[in-house]
């Protein structure tokens, strides 16, 4: 009888057809391949799953790759994605049902090994186990926010049933899981780094009424949220949804969150870079991040640029209290003139 991960993938992997018709039943087979369009069995032809192979090495059936994420692994690692599993215990239990084994007893097995929590590999297959924000609670309290036309921005995404762990702040008996916003952090290659979630109520059209309903995790030193593809103009800033607001206004000019003023100063800029507006917070943390940017800066000959929301809040409180032609207005004196023509939106 199987009892460790490395037999149970084995076996799946002898039948890796049946189990693509299972999970992936929108795809279809080509030769030696099963093909379909993401983990979550999207009709498409990024993901194929070698049907045929040895047991071990490259060529192994069972082994899968998504063309379009970089995500690959073999059939556990695919049942787990499909089905939302951020624990391994879960994707064994269920791949013994499908399988027809035994439950497994209550011991460890030296491969029963998941992806530590908060680390890059956790980050990842939480980012490939989500979807489009398309038509979901994310699009809806984006848009809430004044945040509009963000479908197709590759590092956003939508997790239904999200993993929360209460804090001591927390009452008792909060849920464990909410529908998220998902954000993935990348460095300069594009290799996602690490994760930012907020969680959510869609009944309100907010952020989930929770104790902390925003955390990120992962390596999120010197990397960001990265909206558009680096250029010689650039725009970072701490939060999300300010970047976010920033592209309201310039939708063309590339930005990239940091989620917070320690990595904003440690961000690895990209070597394109000539210009860089920095949407700073007026507080003592943006106060040093500024001055660790600006020195780096001089090094470099980059244009750094300081900008403060005219409101005195956050950029994206400006948007909903003035609206973004009002908004880019009051901000102009901020930006150079030639930036606000080439980036702005054509009306």
């Amino acid at each position: 009888m199987p009892d460790t991960v490395g037999d149970i993938a084995r076996q799946l992997a002898r039948d890796a057809e049946r189990v693509c018709r299972t999970y992936l039943p929108a795809g279809h087979r080509e030769g030696h391949y099963w093909l379909a369009g993401d983990v979550q069995g999207s009709k498409g032809r990024s993901l194929y799953v070698r049907l045929k192979g040895g047991d071990h090495g490259k060529g192994a059936a069972g082994k899968w790759t998504d063309a379009a994420t970089g995500e690959h692994g073999d059939l556990l690692d695919l049942i787990a994605l499909n089905l939302g599993h951020d624990q391994l215990s879960a994707t064994l239990d269920e791949a013994r049902r499908y399988l027809a084994l035994p439950k497994a007893a209550d011991h460890h097995d030296r491969d029963m090994v998941r992806a530590p929590a908060g680390s890059r590999k956790a980050a990842q297959r939480l980012f490939a186990a989500c979807r489009s924000i398309a038509s979901t609670p994310a699009e809806s309290y984006l848009g809430a926010r004044q945040l509009h036309r963000l479908r197709t921005e590759r590092w956003l995404r939508f997790h239904p049933r999200c993993w929360y762990r209460p804090s001591e702040d927390d009452p008792p008996g909060t849920a464990n899981t909410f529908p998220a916003l998902i954000a993935a952090v990348t460095d300069g290659a594009g290799t996602i780094t690490g994760i930012h979630r907020t969680w959510l109520d869609p009944a309100r059209r907010d952020k989930a009424d929770i104790a902390t309903p925003r955390r990120a995790m992962g390596d999120l030193l010197g990397h960001g949220v990265r909206l558009g593809n680096a250029g010689p103009v650039m725009a970072i800033g701490e939060g999300l949804e300010t970047m976010l607001s920033w592209r309201m206004m310039l939708p063309t000019m590339p930005t990239i969150a940091t989620l917070s003023a320690a990595h904003l100063a440690a961000l690895e800029w990209p070597t394109v870079v000539q210009r860089l507006y920095v949407v700073r917070d007026d507080d003592a943390a943006g106060d040093a991040a500024w001055t660790q940017l600006d020195d780096r800066a001089g090094t470099r000959g980059i244009d750094l640029i300081p900008v403060v929301s005219p409101t005195g809040n956050d950029l994206n409180d400006g948007l909903m209290a003035l609206g973004r032609d009002r908004l880019l207005s009051e901000l102009a004196p901020q930006l150079r003139l030639e930036d606000i023509e080439r980036y702005q939106i054509r009306t």
